[in-house]
């Protein structure tokens, strides 16, 4: 069986992923929301270089929660992809994708393992969804509206047909869709 390439993300009520000076201060961390079994479910991450820049090696401080630390170890224990048109090659943290991203994703995809978390940027999904390579888009929608910032989807080629697989809603307000794409298209 082919594994699944995720797209999980926050965003806002009125559709934005970051405020216009990229913050995502928003975005609430609700431990109900079960984020860590979505971790075990998956084994592999992919990233845009500026995201993985970010957060790729992100380590919380030592004054951070011991959960925090957790959650970060277990973010880094998965295996990393980064696509980039500039940065090559591979290191002990990444192995760096230039170009044919629809050869080396399928190839991943087709590779026994875990599913595959889409991690973004924004041009990266948007790469991804035009190519048809995003199976689940699970959205947790946060209760605030930014009314300015970097949209969810910009420059989509075509309409997409989705069938909603799951909807779950938290005590923070948060509501999360999981969608998959409809097998009639």
């Amino acid at each position: 069986m082919k594994r699944s390439v995720i797209l999980d993300l926050a965003v806002t009520l009125d559709g934005y992923i970051e405020g216009k000076n990229g913050e995502v201060d928003w975005c609430i961390m609700d431990p109900e929301m079960g984020f860590t079994n979505f971790l075990n479910q998956i084994d592999t991450i992919l990233y845009g270089r500026k995201s993985y820049d970010a957060w790729g090696q992100y380590t919380p401080d030592m004054a951070q929660p011991d959960s925090e630390k957790e959650f970060w170890e277990l973010i880094h224990s998965k295996e990393k992809y980064v696509f980039s048109r500039t940065q090559k090659g591979t290191n002990d943290k990444a192995t760096f994708i230039n170009d044919h991203i629809l050869e080396e994703v399928n190839k991943l995809k087709n590779k026994p393992g875990k599913d595959i978390w889409l991690y973004g940027g924004a041009s990266l999904i948007t790469t991804f969804i035009n190519l048809g390579l995003v199976d689940e888009f699970r959205l947790s929608v946060h209760p605030v509206v930014l009314g300015e910032g970097k949209p969810l989807f910009v420059d989509i080629k075509q309409r997409i047909n989705l069938k909603l697989a799951d909807s779950k809603s938290f005590s923070s307000g948060v509501v999360q869709l999981i969608y998959h794409l409809d097998a009639n298209e």
